[in-house]
């Protein structure tokens, strides 16, 4: 079945639509033009900010002008991120959907439900003629996905509305009041190199079929880094024997968790079994650790692999015990709200080549001050070793409003229209909320959206059945938007 015969089709054509456009984050081009398109081509207000940031204004419909405005909120790029031995061009193709059950996905890649949804739900309210809405002004961001650019540098004059409906939220039960702000550490150092000892054996270890998933939402998970789990192999296999390691490479996104690593060792012949029982050891003891998490985590070995240089032992240590002090997963769960995680840090990637040892990772929290001090934890982790860091990408949290007015008609609602209560929350993620108030003060926000699944993996879907649900509240909410 194609997804464009799926109902509601005005929304899923829109998506099908948008999927046909390479999105990737810092390279939306394409879809910013699709989008300046869209709206020229429905006769609306239409225009861009210095950012390119889309905007997209049309009128309220007869008999709703006395209406409060409503900024619809999304953004246009996407993560970009496949399986290995998927084969896919991300700049020329478009994501290929499959329809499985009641979840649309992809073949081997993210599918941009996130945050494409939200982008073709908005997209469908401006091309209908029958929808009952207030004044809306579209906002579709750029860049979310790698630093929110698109939000940080919004030109606020450009949107009169009221209200603020953001479309990023990703479990249908859910309305988002709040969310947590986040950082970037960046580090680098150049580290010493030396030959390869002469008849060196190349090994190369590798990590697949780990869960991955959102570094914000699914960071309580109790799934496996890639990162760490190499390092854990490395660290074993030295206390117990010597070899040399040439490169690894390990995760792809910041805001990822790690998926896939791969290093490159050179042992000395006599040495190659115990090196390859050593790892298997820890490969052994990984698996049982993870083995009702991560029920497709390989780890393999092979013996190929090349590089004229490796780090010096001294180097070699150096590097395993910073990948091993450096904090990684929650650091303080909220006291205030039950299941929610305040503070976290995902160590999102490791190259390490040529001289070069470089990392990435995000730190997230809801409260500044301990969004500080795991970032201070990141930073201290590498410079005592003096690796250089810089951290950068600093954007606030959103601090929930209780007394919200479309907070409290929304919840009464959802109550009414599904017979039970929804779930009113803070999520640790990156929502755009928490920036566009500062550039929008005393806009009255709130997020919600479909159920999507594993967002920023090549394993994300979007429930069919949710998107209806989704769709119908949407409608409702747009005709019971409170008065001027």
């Amino acid at each position: 079945m194609s997804v464009r015969n799926l109902e509601p089709k005005e929304l899923w054509n829109h998506f099908a639509d948008l999927n046909a456009v390479p999105r990737p984050s810092k390279k939306e081009e394409r879809v910013i033009q699709f989008m300046i398109d869209f709206g020229k081509s429905l006769g609306l207000e239409t225009k861009t900010d210095a950012i390119q940031n889309v905007i997209i204004k049309k009128p309220a419909s007869p008999g709703m002008e006395d209406r409060k405005t409503v900024i619809l909120q999304s953004h246009l790029d996407m993560v970009h991120q496949k399986n290995s031995d998927t084969i896919f061009d991300f700049d020329t193709q478009g994501i290929e959907m499959i329809v499985d059950g009641d979840w649309v996905r992809a073949n081997g890649t993210t599918l941009g439900a996130d945050n494409g949804i939200g982008v073709a739900t908005i997209m469908a309210v401006l091309a209908s003629s029958e929808i009952k809405h207030p004044a809306i002004e579209a906002m579709f961001t750029i860049d979310e996905e790698t630093g929110m650019t698109g939000a940080m540098q919004l030109d606020g004059s450009n949107f009169d509305g009221q209200i603020l409906l953001n479309l990023d939220t990703e479990d249908d039960d859910e309305l988002s009041i709040g969310c947590a702000g986040g950082i970037d550490s960046n580090t680098k150092y150049q580290y010493e190199q030396t030959a390869v000892e002469a008849g060196s054996v190349y090994l190369t270890i590798s990590i697949r079929g780990l869960l991955g998933g959102h570094s914000g939402m699914d960071i309580d998970k109790g799934r496996g880094n890639a990162n760490k789990l190499m390092n854990r192999i490395l660290y074993h296999v030295l206390s117990l024997e010597k070899f040399q390691l040439i490169s690894i490479d390990g995760g792809s996104l910041r805001n990822a968790i790690p998926r896939e690593s791969t290093a490159v060792i050179a042992v000395a012949k006599d040495d190659k079994v115990a090196v390859v029982k050593a790892i298997e050891e820890m490969a052994a003891t990984l698996k049982e650790e993870y083995i009702s998490i991560e029920k497709a985590l390989s780890i393999q070995i092979s013996e190929e692999g090349e590089g004229a240089t490796a780090l010096t032992q001294d180097e070699l240590i150096k590097v395993l015990n910073v990948l091993y002090a450096v904090p990684n997963g929650v650091f303080r769960m909220s006291p205030d709200i039950e299941g929610l995680v305040e503070t976290s840090s995902s160590l999102a990637r490791v190259i390490l080549k040529d001289g070069s040892f470089v990392t990435q990772s995000l730190q997230r929290s809801s409260v500044e001050s301990t969004k500080s001090d795991v970032a201070n934890a990141i930073r201290s982790s590498f410079e005592v070793a003096g690796m250089s860091v810089v951290q950068t990408g600093d954007y606030p949290g959103w601090q929930p409003n209780p007394n919200s007015e479309i907070l409290n008609l929304m919840h009464q609602m959802y109550v009414k229209r599904f017979n039970e209560e929804p779930q009113i929350k803070a999520c640790h993620a990156g929502l755009e909320c928490g920036i566009l108030g500062k550039h929008l003060p005393g806009v009255d926000m709130i997020s919600f959206g479909p159920n999507i699944r594993a967002a920023h993996s090549p394993d994300e879907k979007v429930q069919i059945s949710s998107v209806q649900k989704f769709w119908g509240f949407f409608l409702e909410v747009l005709d019971q938007t409170p008065k001027k």
